[in-house]
């Protein structure tokens, strides 16, 4: 007896069909991957929001045991002891008694931690910038910003240092804590992650410098320089316009405001990220020579349109507000208040020029110097909050 099998013979895919769930599967990523890189972006500036509450948290704690100070580290009347700072701290030696090193006016603290040289662990000291003998690279640090002296040392100060130990001890005790870096700030991170410091149990990671005057990688978070200023360095031009810290005969130049002088609290920055990472479209500044980070500095924050710093603010609120945003504010100000060209919510008259804060170097033409160069300095405000 013949069996006649009833099963049909299997057909395979055609070319047509193949191409066809191809064309789906790559639809489907297409659609996918803006979006899971979109939520990946929007993590990272979660992120970068949850650390600048914490160090919210803790600029009110140094403010709790410091009478409402925030954090300086410079002498309050430096400037009445000399018109530079070499002067003013050659000055403030002799008054303290020309006893050498514990005479000089202190410099920024990095911490404890092992020199490490050619892979080996060599020493465990101190890492400080010191005063002495009186010289302007060191000064700079001091300083919130840097406005006299050597070209090459202006814009730079302690409003970039909120990673040093004076007070990183409200924190953790951590020059490199992640909490002192945006997640989006991966050319910063990778020179970190690269040198193993935040790996590092000590309090300040010594990676061995390529050349002389090399510098650790500084907090992605800034202070506002114009809030650590006395209100009257950065006044308005009705009341005199900008007033040099070392020339100007003002003797508190230096004395950091406390923290309730905001007098507007909510539209006052305190710190935010200092390299364009919201919204970024290139990522070193071919504008500057060489960079910090090897050969890349990146663009700061104030150097796109559409850059949106995510910033904590002296109420203690944060949020990612544009660049655009500020310079609109500044141009509204300007014309409500009959400022004319050229005034507004950031001081355009000081030493660094009508362009402010870098600007020459900015990518899109941007043009704002709001947070590091605010009017009235923490008695002004860098936004109008309409």
């Amino acid at each position: 007896m013949v069996h006649i099998s009833s099963q049909r013979p299997r057909r395979a895919f055609t070319i047509i069909e193949l191409l066809v769930v191809v064309s789906i599967i790559a639809l489907l990523i297409g659609i996918l991957l803006p979006a899971i890189s979109r939520a990946r972006d929007q993590a990272r500036q979660t992120g970068s929001l949850a650390n600048l509450r914490n160090l919210g948290t803790a600029h009110a704690s140094y403010a709790s045991e410091w009478n409402d100070r925030q954090i300086t580290f410079i002498n309050d009347q430096i400037s009445s002891l000399g018109t530079s700072s070499v002067a003013a701290m050659t000055a403030y030696h002799a008054q303290n008694g020309n006893c050498g090193q514990p005479c000089w006016h202190p410099g920024v603290n990095l911490g404890w931690g092992y020199l490490r040289v050619g892979g080996a662990i060599g020493d465990y000291v101190f890492f400080n910038y010191y005063q002495s003998p009186p010289q302007a690279a060191n000064h700079t640090l001091v300083q919130p910003i840097t406005f006299q002296g050597p070209a090459n040392l202006l814009g730079f100060g302690s409003f970039r240092l909120a990673n040093a130990r004076q007070f990183n001890q409200y924190v953790s005790g951590k020059f490199y804590d992640k909490v002192f870096y945006a997640p989006k700030d991966t050319i910063v991170n990778a020179k970190i992650g690269k040198d193993g410091c935040f790996e590092d149990p000590g309090e300040f990671c010594y990676s061995p410098p390529t050349s002389v005057g090399d510098l650790p990688a500084w907090s992605s978070y800034v202070l506002s320089p114009a809030g650590m200023y006395a209100p009257e360095v950065l006044q308005n031009k009705d009341k005199g316009g900008f007033r040099a810290p070392w020339t100007s005969n003002l003797p508190a130049a230096f004395r950091a405001p406390a923290m309730g002088q905001a007098r507007f609290p909510s539209l006052k920055t305190h710190m935010l990220e200092h390299h364009w990472l919201q919204n970024r479209r290139a990522d070193c500044n071919p504008g500057f020579t060489g960079g910090a980070y090897g050969t890349c500095e990146p663009f700061y924050f104030n150097h796109g349109w559409e850059s949106a710093p995510v910033s904590l603010f002296y109420d203690g609120h944060t949020e990612s507000v544009g660049t655009r945003d500020a310079i609109r504010a500044d141009g509204r100000m300007s014309v409500q208040m009959g400022w004319g060209t050229g005034w507004g919510l950031w001081s355009r008259d000081t030493t660094f020029g009508a362009d402010g804060y870098f600007i020459e170097f900015s990518y899109d033409q941007a043009n704002t110097s709001y947070h590091v160069l605010t009017t009235d300095g923490i008695l002004g405000r860098d936004f109008t909050g309409n």
